[in-house]
């Protein structure tokens, strides 16, 4: 019989980022690596309303959050997204993670003037898998490219400077080339100062038929969190808000033991590391924040 080694487990020091899964699972795209499988018909989790997440925004104050992150599926899909994000920007600096597939122009007017107004920033962070159709379609579907830098042309049009984030579904031979395509296409669709964060893939989801799910052998151990930068787990300072409480991580949404509770002060107990995708997490860093986290960013 194989003993079952209890995994480490990982206090949360600070609650400096709250995450929100404002779209549910629901996406218009179907992409073949999607973490946890948000399609056009996939309802496990349901939309925030504005009013759910003033809740949370309230409550997080007396815990000192210090930026907020908005997810899916995809976020514009929520009829409420453009209100919630000018209300978040009364509290801290907003990012929201999409495919930019279905930006309206009175949206992004809103939402430029909305940022204009508040002493917090606004960040958009966009998935694009491939600098080309070639590379981009096969993995997030057909006419997603094309759909996807109409977007990025856009929001560089209402003054943002989004960050693109593309999984690295390419060899690591290949990665410097792939760098420096993205960068010049973008710059060729008008995106003068591009920025550019390259993210592992988690083998969860359709990941997970793609290509492969973890291994046994892929799991964080006691001996592995010796003097390790605990800061670069997500689960270290964030929390994530979703139509059924709170949940440690965006990543783990899934996971059956992923709920913490039902308000923020619940959520904050230590959490055991006992999922493939946390040990992703150890070798790639903060792979859900923004490049300031020091992960694979590039500004140009």
């Amino acid at each position: 019989m194989i003993q079952q080694v209890k995994p480490p487990e990982i206090a949360i020091s600070h609650l400096d980022h709250l995450w929100f899964q404002v779209a549910g699972t629901l996406c218009n795209l179907s992409c073949h690596h999607c973490f946890i499988s948000c399609h056009p018909k996939n309802h496990n989790f349901g939309f925030l309303t504005l009013e759910q997440v003033e809740q949370r925004l309230l409550e997080s104050v007396a815990l000192g959050v210090k930026e907020y992150y908005f997810t899916g599926g995809e976020p514009f899909l929520n009829p409420d997204m453009v209100s919630i994000l000018k209300r978040t920007l009364d509290f801290g600096p907003a990012t929201v993670l999409t495919n930019g597939t279905v930006f309206k122009e009175p949206w992004l007017e809103s939402l430029r003037e909305a940022e204009q107004q508040s002493v917090y920033s606004l960040e958009f962070r966009v998935s694009i898998d491939g600098f080309t159709a070639e590379t981009n379609d096969p993995i997030r579907g057909e006419g997603t490219f094309d759909r996807a830098m109409r977007g990025v042309s856009k929001l560089v049009k209402h003054g943002f400077m989004p960050i693109i984030t593309a999984a690295r579904t390419w060899p690591d031979s290949e990665e410097q080339t792939v760098i420096s395509n993205f960068l010049a296409m973008l710059r060729s669709h008008g995106y003068e100062r591009p920025r550019l964060k390259i993210l592992p893939t988690l083998k969860l989801g359709e990941e997970e038929n793609r290509s492969c799910g973890y291994r046994d052998s892929e799991r964080i151990t006691s001996e592995m969190m010796e003097e390790f930068d605990t800061s670069q787990l997500i689960c270290e300072h964030s929390r994530l808000v979703t139509d059924r409480g709170i949940q440690v991580c965006p990543i783990l949404l899934e996971a059956e033991d992923a709920k913490l509770g039902e308000t923020l002060q619940d959520s904050i107990r230590p959490y055991p590391l006992s999922h493939g995708a946390c040990f992703t997490c150890y070798q790639y860093g903060s792979i859900c924040s923004n490049p300031s986290s020091g992960f694979s960013a590039i500004e140009s």
